[in-house]
């Protein structure tokens, strides 16, 4: 019993070199039966055997290779810390926002300066900002832990409130401005479609964080993933001008469709944030109050 199990093992894990040699082996019997062999020729039968059988053990070794390179990865102790230590993750998490949110504010600089574009350069600014709270929020993390000063911490989510509600206020007046102008823009090339992802990706994750941080009783990570969200929205409502400019008509009644489209996702964008950011800092008000009492 032992031995025939032996003989099977062998026979479907035969190594990695022999599997990736049966790959092309089984290609030249297939292209042989297809125009060689005779269809009824036991030689076409066993090069389809051999094609099924080399796919069957292509598949056992790259199964057996993932699970080795997955052990691997985690045996490292930054990746077993990053999966099981909650603040160590967002600490990354908050690292990377921040690369991202200074290469966006770059790009959009970039594209404001060559085409000349306000909207372009009230992004850069807006992103510039939006880097500032993260780094904040970064800054507070390196000397605190999360949930260990929760009165400084309501302070931190109430700063972030107020300057949420300040950017929006300018970013309105932008948007007023480039549908008073008319003004449009687009990305370079197909430039657009890798934004169209990177938006949709961010927005998903950022819901799907403010959900997850619920949990966790730290108004620093609460603020760190109203930022996301606000960025996430702000990324949407620029990637939507730049569709309705790039796909769009160019006939009156297009061109008022997107004004129409722009001002009123302009609008409730503007007030969500705005609503948030003036909810963020009523709430650290009230438990700011609550903290220093029963402290």
């Amino acid at each position: 019993m032992k031995r025939a199990e032996a003989i099977l093992r062998k026979i479907l894990f035969p190594g990695p070199l022999l599997s990736l040699l049966s790959v092309p082996l089984a290609a030249v019997l297939l292209c042989c039966a297809f125009f060689l062999f005779e269809e009824e020729s036991p030689l076409t039968y066993l090069a389809y055997l051999f094609s099924a059988y080399s796919l069957i053990i292509v598949c056992t070794a790259a199964v057996t290779l993932i699970q080795k390179i997955r052990r691997s990865i985690l045996d490292n102790r930054y990746v077993r810390r990053y999966l099981k230590d909650h603040s160590f993750k967002v600490w990354i998490s908050l690292h990377l926002s921040l690369c991202i949110n200074l290469l966006y504010a770059g790009m959009n600089g970039f594209f404001g300066l060559s085409a000349h574009s306000v909207w372009f350069g009230t992004l850069a600014a807006y992103y510039l900002f939006l880097a500032l709270m993260r780094f904040m929020l970064l800054r507070y993390a390196h000397h605190h832990a999360f949930g260990s000063d929760p009165a400084r911490e309501w302070r931190q989510y109430g700063i972030c409130g107020l300057l949420l509600v300040l950017m929006n206020l300018t970013l309105s007046a932008v948007i007023i401005l480039v549908l008073a102008q008319d003004e449009r823009f687009r990305y370079a090339g197909s430039l657009i479609y890798a934004v169209a992802l990177y938006t949709f990706y961010i927005t998903i994750m950022s819901v799907v964080n403010i959900v997850r941080i619920r949990r966790y009783q730290s108004p620093v990570l609460s603020a760190a993933r109203a930022v996301n969200l606000a960025a996430a929205l702000v990324s949407m409502l620029s990637l939507e001008i730049a569709m309705l400019t790039q796909f769009g008509g160019k006939m009156p009644e297009d061109i008022r469709f997107s004004r129409i489209m722009i001002a009123s996702s302009g609008a409730v964008i503007f007030l969500f944030i705005v609503g948030m950011g003036i909810s963020m800092m009523v709430r650290a008000k009230r438990r700011g109050l609550e903290c220093r009492k029963e402290g």
